[in-house]
């Protein structure tokens, strides 16, 4: 997998010390039999649609809806920029947070766009048949993908070439921000505990998604536990990654380091 905007993959880990043992999937290509094999879970496509249908696409990360009020939770690092632009000299909501008392005061955030990952079509025989390069190929299958269905839909390339997709998704357009804590607990260890587990900050925040002037009420979302992982638990985290190393070559792996 090559792209930047990919689209989401899921990551398999045992909560181990964090480790990603099980690597990054495609939503098409989950390695089934070994899940069952080892951890006696095979998700069905039931389950493989609510946790999608339940994520969105940040600007450079990712977020969930937590519930049917359009509530959606993303790292303070993720909402770090958001925050700052609804930010002024008088409100420093990066330094001081904020917590909207009620829903007239949470505040749109200009420019701010999330996306819901609708469907994922496979068109890679399509691309070998059509005319000309494979890349504008497939640029011109998403325009028409667009065009009949009235969704945002982006041309991915993955496995360095060996598959061609589109991924259509619902763009959110009126993003508010909610809820954000205090710069010094949100971001508190840094990048040393953005890499940890258990963490010992409050890296979140809050915003919601409105639609036609209502708050959007989204087909899936996700519940909180009542408890934590345990260690050695299955974790499947669902996010939008820049890229993976996913069948690049040897060569590739010495030139850059």
């Amino acid at each position: 997998m090559n792209r930047s905007a990919l689209g989401i993959a899921l990551t398999l880990a045992a909560l181990t010390g964090l480790r990603a043992d099980e690597g990054m999937w495609t939503f098409d290509n989950l390695p089934m039999a070994q899940m069952k094999a080892k951890y006696d879970f095979a998700p069905d496509q039931a389950w493989l649609d609510h946790v999608r249908l339940a994520t969105v696409r940040f600007p450079g990360g990712t977020g969930s809806f937590i519930s049917r009020d359009g509530l959606v939770l993303t790292n303070h690092h993720v909402g770090h920029g958001w925050i700052e632009r609804v930010s002024d000299a008088a409100h420093d909501y990066v330094k001081n947070g904020f917590v909207a008392p009620d829903r007239q005061a949470e505040i749109k955030v200009p420019g701010l766009e999330l996306a819901t990952l609708m469907a994922m079509e496979n068109v890679t025989a399509a691309v070998a048949k059509a005319a000309g390069s494979p890349r504008e190929a497939l640029a011109r299958l998403s325009k028409e993908a667009e065009a009949r269905t009235g969704l945002r839909c982006e041309p991915v390339s993955l496995y360095q070439g060996g598959e061609s997709w589109i991924y259509s998704y619902k763009v959110h357009k009126d993003v508010r921000l909610v809820m954000a804590p205090e710069y010094g607990i949100a971001a508190f260890g840094k990048d040393w505990d953005n890499f940890s587990f258990p963490r010992h900050d409050l890296d979140f925040s809050l915003f919601r998604v409105y639609e036609d002037g209502k708050h959007y009420v989204p087909p899936h979302h996700l519940a909180f536990a009542a408890s934590g992982p345990k260690y050695g638990d299955l974790t499947v985290v669902v996010g939008h990654p820049g890229r993976t190393s996913r069948l690049e070559t040897l060569a590739q792996m010495e030139a850059y380091r």
